[in-house]
């Protein structure tokens, strides 16, 4: 800054200003400033502004896995809001693991991230007091923490798993299995929920024995279905928790000499890109996934600039997409 000062023929404050835009310059100054950077080709140290500011111009985000698919798409709509804002984005892994997440919100609190976004890994209140009480920024993505007031974004889990259900109601089908992932996950809950209502809506028995768990990866899926195929009288449909488990199940239902969905319907949840292309293209429930990530990101940028500002909670709503993989039941 000081040879650009000296080839501007202004002061360092003066090139300070122009730097950080943190007063008026004229513009005969500001353009010789400019030009004098050129010249000399020099580049602001953002990180030595951001430990003047304590402050950077950056996020940080934490998702259980970025290679699933939901996450990696809504991790899109994050990072290109955040670009557009002049913001980067910092992305960590959790691996659902609660004390990875603690280490990893320490860390980008260390590194002076303006604001955390995060698909919490479980219930941890202690987390989010924490961070309150240190004043940070933060919005909650995708998974409910109850009795914590905090920015959160997430889709309407419940509605979906009762428009999946009601979807292979419709088509005829009584014997529908699901494969959940745990009910301390809300979203897993959530639509879980909201399958067994639709089946009870419509008179038909709830049986926990057609319930199988899975983790939200392929393998589970795999594995759940080859569960549920082994059974005296197995499912006619089947309605997965998510698309990546819906596929593992396809993938079983089909290595098990059977067909979809002409013995056997499937339903996901999500409506990732890959959902168009399975084998059959699959039946799912969309969330509107770079909207999610677009929100959440908008109400985090505006919470950095309000830590006071009342809470927001922001439930979207699910939308039911048909495609190949489910049809009416054929009857015997």
């Amino acid at each position: 800054m000081r040879d650009v000062a000296k080839r501007a023929g202004v002061s360092i404050s003066t090139v300070s200003h122009v730097v950080n835009n943190s007063r008026p310059v004229s513009n005969s100054a500001r353009q010789r400033v400019i030009q004098a950077m050129d010249e000399l080709g020099y580049k602001p140290n953002a990180l030595a502004r951001s430990l003047r500011q304590q402050k950077t111009n950056s996020i940080g985000l934490i998702v259980p896995d970025s290679a699933n698919p939901f996450f990696a798409e809504v991790a899109r709509g994050i990072e290109d809001t955040s670009f557009d804002q002049n913001y980067s984005v910092i992305l960590c892994n959790s691996d659902g693991n609660l004390d990875k997440q603690a280490i990893y919100t320490n860390l980008l609190i260390e590194r002076q991230v303006a604001g955390i976004l995060f698909v919490a890994a479980g219930v941890s209140t202690e987390l989010v007091d924490d961070l309150h009480r240190r004043r940070v920024p933060l919005v909650i993505i995708d998974r409910e923490i109850p009795n914590v007031s905090v920015d959160t974004v997430l889709t309407n889990h419940y509605q979906g798993g009762f428009l999946a259900t009601q979807h292979l109601i419709d088509l005829g089908h009584l014997r529908i299995a699901c494969i959940s992932a745990g009910s301390e996950l809300s979203p897993s809950a959530e639509r879980v929920t909201g399958y067994r209502d639709a089946l009870e809506t419509s008179g038909i028995a709830f049986d926990q024995s057609l319930v199988v768990r899975g983790d939200f990866q392929y393998e589970s899926g795999y594995h759940a279905a080859h569960k549920l195929l082994q059974k005296e009288a197995p499912p006619t449909a089947v309605f997965a928790s998510n698309d990546l488990m819906a596929v593992g199940c396809i993938s079983a239902i089909t290595e098990s000499g059977m067909r979809v969905p002409d013995q056997i319907s499937v339903v996901g949840f999500d409506d990732v890109k890959l959902a168009s292309f399975s084998n059959p293209p699959l039946t799912t429930i969309a969330q509107p996934k770079r909207e999610i990530g677009e929100l959440a990101t908008e109400i985090l940028l505006a919470r950095i600039q309000d830590l006071d500002a009342p809470q927001r909670f922001e439930r979207l709503e699910t939308s039911l997409i048909v495609r190949r993989s489910t049809c009416k039941l054929k009857r015997n």
